[in-house]
């Protein structure tokens, strides 16, 4: 199946971050592991045969940095678990996010309001995600937030007017709060459209829901994150831009 895909590009105005990791650089600069926790839902977590992304990210950060810093290990740690969404996850921010004093957070968030509407309340996980930026604001770490799936679950019937608000939402508290954002539906939605990929190829064929990024598309959003977050530390000032890979 790989062989018939079409290539697809990384937009800068899509994937960059507005703002400089400096936490992460200042950790990259030091002599402990570099640790990052990615909290979400079944897009972090995985599912069946999809390898999930934070494993990826961690093999391409830690391919990026290793000619240059040698001695760094960056860490990515899992805190995914499907079907959660902004109000269980608040919960599990000691436990999940707090405890291991990562230097990057990258919090997945909005799609099972939209997907399960029936199941949350839109407004109210709204201010969850407000509430728990305010939170991930009191610590001194990065916070990277990762909008929703371009997908066909996410399309069908009303949740394409409810998915484009939701998108609208993270990027207005990112704003408020001078926080990046990881534009997954913008940069899923270009290869749609302007790369020629299907949703049959953006999505996992085992999923009957139409939900789940195929193998293929999480791969290619955990290199796009990776370019993102090597943009960044550049961008604070405290790394030579030839460490770009």
């Amino acid at each position: 199946m790989s062989e018939s895909l079409p290539a697809v590009d990384f937009p800068r105005d899509i994937i960059k971050l507005q703002y400089p990791l400096r936490n992460f650089v200042e950790a990259l600069r030091g002599e402990g592991p570099v640790r990052i926790v990615a909290m979400g839902s079944s897009s972090t977590a995985g599912r069946a045969d999809v390898v999930p992304y934070p494993s990826r990210l961690e093999m391409y950060l830690r391919q990026n940095y290793s000619d240059h810093l040698p001695k760094v290990r960056i860490d990515v740690l899992n805190r995914g678990k499907g079907g959660e969404e902004a109000p269980k996850e608040l919960k599990r921010f000691d436990a999940d996010i707090f405890k291991d004093e990562p230097t990057v957070v990258l919090w997945q968030i909005g799609t099972n309001a939209v997907f399960r509407k029936q199941d949350f309340d839109f407004n109210g996980v709204v201010d969850k995600i407000a509430e728990g930026v305010c939170l991930l604001g009191k610590h001194p770490m990065d916070v990277v937030l990762i909008d929703p799936q371009y997908v066909t679950a996410m399309l069908r019937d009303d949740k394409a007017e409810l998915s484009e608000k939701m998108v609208s939402e993270i990027r207005r508290i990112a704003a408020d709060a001078k926080i990046n954002v990881f534009q997954r539906w913008a940069l899923m939605r270009h290869w749609h459209v302007s790369n020629g990929v299907s949703f049959e190829q953006l999505l996992d064929p085992t999923d009957g829901d139409k939900l789940h990024q195929s193998d293929w598309s999480t791969l290619q959003i955990s290199k796009a994150l990776c370019n993102s977050i090597v943009d960044a530390s550049v961008a604070a000032s405290w790394l030579p831009a030839e460490w770009k890979s």
